[in-house]
Order: structure tokens, then C-alpha cells, then sequence
């Protein structure tokens, strides 16, 4: 039942709140490649939130440091974040839905979205593999639910598989199935 408009609805209509890590890894906009590389490897996080006046104005990745300086051979300690960050930084406030994320990210290509309070300060992150864990753990918890709460029904017809009658029709994968049918339906 992982694909049902129920589950899927289920799960992006989570706030935001109760996905978001809070306390994102921060660094000074005047701060060296190299301060952001150990705070990142401290946080062990793979990006730090560049912030001006305790405001974000981008971020840095570890795709930015591979690709902006050490692929063009300079040194991490000589470069400043502000350099090298990704900007303009895409936010989001923390009123809003885990669908208003996902969205947010598919249209803008990102993998990570700064959350914002009324201030536009950050308060939290939320990356593709957070939302991705929540649905996977929401949509195992709501197969579990459906399973326990499901009757078992047994029907008297033709079998949708090999259109024989049977007095022992059973769901399975949304179609009634004859018992024949239904094992080698899960024999594959």
C-alpha cells in the first residue's frame, strides 16, 4: 500500500517542524574553506549554512569545496566561503508543509533548504534523504496500521487471474484472486 493517494497524502502533510534538524551547522560569511570543511566534519553534515549578520545570505557543500577548490587546486585556507557559496540561498519558513519542501526543492534543483522564522533567521534544515526517511518510516507505519485493521475477505465469484469460479476469492494486490492464482502470485 506504499503508493496509495492516502499514504502519500498522509505523509506530506507533516509540518515541516517535525522533520527540520535544528541547530544547522553555521559558519561567518568571511570564514575560510577551511573552518567550513572541519565544521562540517565535526557536525559530520555535508554543508554549512553561510550567515552575514546572523542572517544567511547562501551555503557551501561539499560539492562546492571539491568542485571550486580543490579541483582548481586552491588552498582551503586561503579561500573565503563567501567565494565559493551557493547563492542566492533558497529558504523556507517553518510554518510550512514536508509537500511545500519537497516541491520547493524539485522546482529550485536543491537537496537542502534552510528553515526561516518570521526574522528570516535559520532555525532548522531539512535535506531530501530527511523527507525521504520520514515517508519511508510513515509509509511502513501506515501498511502496518491498514494491515492490522484490514478483514480478511473471503468472496464467491470468478477469479480476476484465470476467470475460473471460487468460493475461496481473497484481495490480493487490490484483485480477488482464487487460491491457485493467489500462490503463484506470491511464488514470483
Amino acid at each position: 500500500m506504499k503508493n496509495t493517494s492516502d499514504s502519500i497524502r498522509f505523509e506530506t502533510q507533516l509540518p515541516l517542524r517535525e522533520v527540520m534538524r535544528s541547530n544547522p551547522t553555521t559558519i561567518n560569511f568571511d570564514a575560510t574553506v577551511a573552518r567550513a570543511a572541519m565544521a562540517m566534519c565535526r557536525d559530520e553534515v555535508g554543508s554549512c549554512i553561510v550567515l552575514h549578520d546572523n542572517l544567511p545570505i547562501g551555503i557551501i557543500t561539499e560539492e562546492d569545496i571539491n568542485c571550486k577548490v580543490v579541483a582548481k587546486d586552491r588552498k582551503p585556507g586561503s579561500v573565503h566561503v563567501n567565494e565559493v557559496m551557493s547563492t542566492p540561498l533558497i529558504t523556507i519558513g517553518a510554518d510550512k508543509m514536508v509537500r511545500d519542501a519537497a516541491h520547493m526543492m524539485i522546482r529550485n534543483h536543491v537537496r537542502r533548504l534552510p528553515i526561516v522564522n518570521d526574522a528570516k533567521e535559520v532555525i532548522g534544515i531539512v535535506t531530501v534523504r530527511d523527507i525521504l526517511t520520514v515517508s519511508t518510516e510513515l509509509n511502513d507505519l501506515m501498511d502496518d496500521l491498514i494491515e492490522i485493521n484490514r478483514i480478511d475477505e473471503v468472496e464467491v465469484g470468478l477469479c480476476s487471474r484465470c476467470g475460473q469460479m471460487s468460493d475461496d476469492l481473497r484481495r490480493l494486490d487490490n484483485i480477488m484472486l482464487c487460491p491457485s492464482c493467489r500462490e503463484e502470485e506470491l511464488l514470483q
